[in-house]
């Protein structure tokens, strides 16, 4: 009889452990749904939330960071499109980064309260920018966001001429070819503005659906400052294709020079600034290849170029050129067709002032080599800037085309003003 109370008593033993057990089970989870006693329900569990949201956000930083362009954008700008601004606070710390991790130099402005990038960003090229700012009490905000610059496919550029700081003579116009066809040619002549200092009137044409130049009625006045204007970023040029530039080029007009070839004398006129300067005897275009007559503008130099007949349609019977000039010294383009004022070597003295025998271009005595600078070549070559213009009259072939190379003086005013789409 005793072993059997001494097995029930270890069974009841048993027994109240595991009622423990299971009661310390419930108390833990109790405690883990927030302290000992009844669970609260429901609304008490949102207040306590929103209490501890509310204590948080009392302790938020008050700086306020903006991002552009938003998160997730595509087809951006290239140049002032990414950026980041704050508010109640300034920025400490500016991170712009391809997603292959090359960083994007950048600066934060003096005062704390902006950062751009120091440089145009590439195309087709996915960024992640992130920002850190502190208000007055030392408290941090942070903002990140991604987004992928336009692709070549949509986007358009215009290159351009003169360049930056260029000094460039009273004939040059501003002459802009954009890489895609232009379909919103208001849009887009809209976007550029040209002025100069001179106070002149300043009127785009264009030539096709590509081209665009720029020039008052009359040569630029000598001495003036002129000021290009791009502002094409996110200009659409055609559907879904848009500008991705925004810059200002600033460029100077020296004296004024104007030179008339005649063909008939067979001498040049160099005028500067009204007066004579030289006179200078040439050789013309030959009878069967006369030289254009109009206003030709000086749109590139060559000390020394080649110039081969076959590049401009002078071939003989067997395909090549009829003439293969490897050292033409001292060239300047007049067009884009060919025509050139240069020196010539190979002709008798006797040639210039008496026989006009080129195939077109306008030609000056010379030395092989462009190294004697007493020759007349050479001196026209050392005082003449591009956008120079270059007359040629008398002659009896027509009148250059004004897109030829830049040459859209020969085209009245009225004609010019016509041809803008704003």
């Amino acid at each position: 009889m005793e072993w059997r109370v001494r097995t029930d008593n270890k069974r009841r033993r048993r027994s109240l452990v595991a009622v423990s057990a299971v009661l310390g089970g419930v108390l833990m989870l109790s405690a883990c749904n927030g302290g000992g006693g009844d669970k609260p329900n429901a609304s008490e569990s949102s207040k306590s939330q929103a209490d501890v949201d509310a204590a948080a956000a009392k302790d938020t930083s008050k700086a306020r960071i903006a991002i552009t362009p938003k998160d997730g954008a595509t087809n951006v700008g290239l140049n002032d499109s990414a950026n980041v601004a704050v508010s109640d606070g300034t920025l400490t710390k500016v991170e712009l980064k391809t997603a292959e991790g090359a960083a994007v130099a950048g600066k934060i402005a003096a005062d704390g309260k902006s950062w751009k990038p120091d440089a145009a960003l590439k195309r087709s090229t996915k960024y992640a920018l992130s920002a850190t700012a502190k208000d007055a009490d030392g408290r941090e905000a942070h903002e990140n966001a991604s987004f992928t610059t336009v692709s070549p496919e949509n986007s358009f550029i215009g290159s351009f001429v003169p360049d930056e700081g260029q000094t460039v003579g009273v004939g040059m116009p501003v002459s802009i070819t954009f890489n895609k066809p232009i379909k919103d040619k208001k849009a887009v002549q809209a976007a550029i503005s040209v002025s100069s200092s001179s106070g002149q009137e300043v009127v785009g044409h264009w030539f096709g659906a590509q081209r665009l130049d720029f020039r008052p009625e009359q040569y630029w006045q000598a001495n003036s400052t002129v000021t290009l204007k791009l502002a094409l970023e996110g200009v659409q040029g055609a559907p879904g294709v848009q500008g991705v530039q925004s810059k200002t080029v600033t460029f100077k007009i020296g004296r004024s020079q104007v030179s008339t070839v005649d063909t008939k004398t067979k001498k040049m006129t160099v005028t500067r600034d009204g007066a004579v300067l030289k006179t200078i005897p040439i050789s013309a275009g030959s009878p069967e290849n006369p030289t254009y007559n109009g206003q030709m503008v000086i749109s590139e130099k060559f000390k020394e170029t080649r110039m081969n007949g076959a590049t401009v349609g002078f071939t003989d019977d067997d395909g090549k050129g009829e003439y293969d000039i490897k050292d033409v010294p001292h060239a300047m383009r007049l067009s884009t067709s060919g025509t050139f004022i240069h020196g010539n070597y190979w002709g008798a003295d006797s040639i210039f002032g008496s026989v006009n025998t080129s195939h077109g271009c306008v030609g000056l005595n010379d030395a092989k080599g462009a190294g004697d600078p007493n020759q007349q070549a050479a001196w026209f070559y050392d005082n003449s800037l591009i956008g120079d213009v270059v007359t040629v009259v008398n002659s009896p072939d027509k009148t250059i085309a004004p897109d030829n190379g830049l040459n859209g003086w020969n085209m009245n005013w009225a004609e010019w003003k016509a041809g803008a789409a704003v």
